[in-house]
């Protein structure tokens, strides 16, 4: 092992007994379709039904139970893109302890405020993670409170690892482990847990793209930790990543399908395996992280995910500028059984001839093969058909 600090099997079973009654075993669903879609069988350990509705209570609650008299009078401090934040609120409050957590000043809504409502204070600081990061260290140094990595921490580590011990017993048939990969410690604590109690797994991390900004709000930290980092090069069988488009192609699927709500950050060992990049192959199993996605993100992925997997259709075309055009465009489109989303109506100030006017088209449709035969049959009908989506 490359770090001595790396927390072995009997750290992690000592945190799952410290757990015990406050952090839920969560449930391992199968699902019928993505099953079919990957050409194996595909299991989804939910941590997105954890209490604060991701899996880092396990870590903040393992941390916050083993610290002395005189650290639970000075309080905790935290740094966070936003699950952290709420299970360091969280446990602090269980365990009577101050809490105050740092968080990026664009951090989802539905991340803030119930960091709040648990207790803790809530401080907005800089563009990114480790803006807060700086912030809530030099607040530790400042106040003597008690800093809680969100990964960097061996007992943090060893709280996300009670979960590889959890699939362990869930699912004895998988050989291969799908885990988000942010700044590591949830991986990390996962891949020690299993190489103790199933070395033979195949444990595969995934990364989202980071070219710019992300849905995956959750796992976007420029690189992994030093220590963890150093544990993922022992554990880990491979590190993947994947984009934002496969992200919301998991995130719409498992809505639609499952019936669970989940991150984008809680999605990407689920993208992994729609796209084949996750390799291995016998049962799967792919860890939902978390569920904490602000409503209005959530819209926005779904009209995406819906788009590009085919299920909306914008389209422009040109009329005759006389009554009777339009409706008979319609018509049509009702006849290939499309479901009219938006009709947009443009006269004035556009490029086109004065006896025409253009349209645009919103349609809800049933997949990609619905949307060429419309094409299809618009083009044969002699209208001049452009996709816009």
């Amino acid at each position: 092992m490359k770090t001595k600090t790396a927390p072995g099997l009997k750290e992690i079973q000592e945190a799952r007994a410290r757990l015990e009654g406050v952090a839920r075993v969560t449930p391992v669903y199968g699902s019928e379709t993505l099953s079919k879609l990957i050409g194996r069988e595909v299991a989804l350990k939910a941590e997105n039904l954890q209490r604060t509705g991701s899996f880092k209570i396990r870590g903040a609650v393992n941390k916050i139970a083993t610290l002395s008299d005189a650290e639970r009078r000075a309080g905790v401090v935290a740094a966070s893109a936003g699950n952290h934040g709420q299970a360091v609120a969280w446990a602090a409050r269980e365990a009577g302890v101050r809490a105050t957590v740092f968080m990026p000043q664009d951090a989802p809504m539905a991340k803030v405020e119930p960091t709040k409502n648990y207790g803790a204070k809530a401080e907005l600081v800089g563009a990114t993670f480790e803006d807060a990061l700086a912030a809530a260290l030099k607040h530790s140094e400042e106040s003597g409170a008690t800093f809680v990595h969100p990964y960097e921490d061996e007992r943090v580590i060893a709280g996300q690892g009670t979960i590889g011990l959890e699939l362990a017993e869930q699912v004895p048939q998988a050989g291969t482990f799908v885990i988000p990969v942010g700044g590591g410690g949830l991986s990390s604590g996962i891949a020690l847990a299993l190489r103790a109690v199933r070395p033979e797994a195949r444990i595969v991390g995934v990364q989202a793209g980071l070219s710019g900004p992300t849905i995956a709000d959750g796992i976007a930290v420029k690189q992994v930790g030093v220590k963890t980092g150093a544990i993922l090069e022992d554990v880990l069988d491979d590190l993947i990543s994947v984009g934002d488009d496969e992200i919301c192609r998991a995130i719409v699927l498992l809505l639609e399908r499952t019936k669970l709500v989940v991150e984008g950050a809680g999605a990407v060992g689920v993208a992994a395996l729609l796209t084949g990049k996750a390799g291995g192959d016998g049962p799967a199993v792919a860890i939902l992280s978390g569920g904490n996605i602000d409503p209005t993100v959530l819209i926005s992925v779904m009209r995406h995910g819906l788009t590009t997997a085919g299920r909306y259709l914008v389209v422009r075309s040109r009329l005759d500028d006389r009554p009777g055009e339009l409706i008979k465009l319609l018509k049509l489109v009702a006849q290939e059984r499309a479901n009219v989303v938006s009709v947009d109506h443009h006269r004035e100030g556009m490029d086109v001839p004065v006896y025409q006017s253009e349209i645009e088209l919103t349609l809800a449709m049933r997949d990609e093969h619905h949307c060429a035969v419309l094409l299809e049959t618009l083009r044969s009908l002699g209208y001049q058909v452009e996709r816009l989506r």
